[in-house]
């Protein structure tokens, strides 16, 4: 077949050669007609042979595709089959393993979640410094799918048991510390049940996040310091008051965040400082006349005991007016000794305006500060609004510490003004009292030498 295939192709092949000859008359065109006649009529024989062979294999393709079909229905059918063998033998399995556990399957989550619980205990404690295994012994627990052994539920009731005895221990260990700067010493570490823990001094805090013990950024007040001190030099058997920080560190990290004096003063602002300069001021100012005033005092006291006058004190230049020896008319003296007194007195009462006019300023300058304070808290609240409290801490502290520090300055100059005032009067008063009475004398001296 297929060599006859290939005969027609070569003819079929060369006859267009030949027809393409252009005939010379007319025999010739009907012999050419005839020709083509005949290679057409083979080229559609060669086609038809084509079709029949082309049929005959698609015929067998497609018995053979369905008995492929046929085969794979079979194997499918023994495939389920099984999967149903085996899921009904998988539920008899887990029947029986059901009914043979019992109540091992609740004793299983109560396992896991007492461990997870712990773990979260542990990792939080001071303790995990010492002994960090037993935090990967509960994690792996927690999470394990398998039904604990006896040897995991004694070592579990075991860490529990430990946790409960260190946290009433006072332990001391070398631990790597973290410093203020960032470097890790191996430090001698005295710990407090699982509360307090210190070293060289230091309160110490734990971080859960990194298991590591780390140096307050900022030490509570010496006074705790020298206890946590005296209590480490304490000998075994002794009792001794400790500091002891119940919520392991929290508290203690919050409380050094305390501002200090030097930063309740900065949070005043430029307004704050003015009141301190202020004050500064009124108080030297107190000083120097406090110190003037008990100089005039004592030398008015001497001066009384004394019989010649002194121009070391007011008194004595008062009574330097008075001269017993020159006749003098009451109402002279009286003048001069008013004039005296009338010299006298800007002494007695200096800075004393100074300080009132300071103490009045101070609270004035308070509100000052309150307002501005205020100002930059509401353009806060503007530009980010009210989610974030810390950005309107800045001007609600600057409003309050210089309504503070205003007040703290005005009082005590208030009082300050006031006993300076009860001094300077009283002195004052013995002047007039001393004055009258050398007017009184005079005047009964020229009474007598009339009569």
């Amino acid at each position: 077949m297929k060599a006859l295939i290939s005969l027609f192709l070569m003819v079929a092949l060369s006859m267009p050669l030949l027809a393409a000859e252009k005939p010379a008359n007319l025999d010739e065109l009907l012999d050419q007609v005839k020709r083509e006649r005949v290679l057409e009529q083979q080229q559609n024989k060669l086609r038809e042979a084509e079709f029949v062979e082309a049929h005959d294999k698609q015929a067998q393709l497609l018995e053979e595709a369905r008995r492929q079909l046929q085969l794979e229905e079979q194997r499918t059918t023994q495939l389920n089959q099984a999967f149903n063998d085996f899921e009904q033998g998988l539920a008899e399995q887990e029947s029986l393993l059901s009914e043979k556990s019992g109540s091992l399957g609740e004793l299983f989550g109560t396992v896991r979640q007492v461990a997870n619980d712990s773990r979260g205990v542990l990792e939080s404690s001071m303790t995990t410094v010492q002994k960090p295994e037993r935090v990967e012994f509960l994690s792996k627990l927690s999470d394990s799918k398998e039904q604990p052994t006896i040897e995991e539920l004694r070592k579990l009731w075991l860490t529990l048991q430990e946790e409960m005895t260190e946290s009433g221990k006072v332990e001391q260990f070398t631990a790597p510390v973290i410093s203020v700067t960032g470097a890790v010493e191996d430090r001698e570490v005295t710990r407090i049940g699982v509360f307090t823990a210190f070293s060289n001094g230091k309160f110490l805090r734990y971080l859960s996040e990194t298991g590591n013990l780390v140096e307050l950024a900022r030490q509570p007040v010496e006074r705790l310091r020298n206890q946590m001190n005296k209590f480490a030099q304490t000998d075994a058997g002794e009792s001794v008051p400790a500091v002891v920080d119940p919520t392991r560190g929290a508290i203690m990290a919050l409380l050094v965040q305390t501002p200090t004096m030097k930063e309740r003063i900065e949070q005043g602002g430029w307004i704050g400082y003015i009141i301190l300069v202020l004050g500064a001021v009124g108080l030297l100012v107190a000083i120097l006349q406090f110190l003037s005033l008990v100089r005039a005092g004592r030398g008015v006291a001497k001066q009384q005991k004394q019989d010649e006058a002194s121009q070391n004190n007011p008194l004595g230049r008062i009574l330097s007016v008075y001269n017993a020896k020159l006749a003098q008319d009451v109402e002279t003296l009286s003048l001069k000794l008013d004039e005296a007194i009338l010299r006298e007195t800007p002494r007695l009462e200096r800075g004393l305006i100074t300080l009132a006019i300071l103490a009045a300023i101070a609270p004035m300058l308070g509100l000052l500060g309150t307002v501005s304070g205020m100002i930059e808290t509401f353009q806060a609240i503007t530009l980010f609004g009210t989610g974030d409290p810390k950005l309107m801490s800045g001007g609600i502290s600057q409003a309050l510490v210089t309504t503070e520090l205003g007040l703290a300055v005005a009082i005590p100059l208030l009082l300050i003004h006031s006993g300076l005032s009860s001094k300077s009067n009283r002195l004052i008063q013995i002047l007039d009292e001393e004055s009258a009475a050398i007017v009184a004398r005079n005047a009964e001296k020229q009474h007598g030498q009339s009569d």
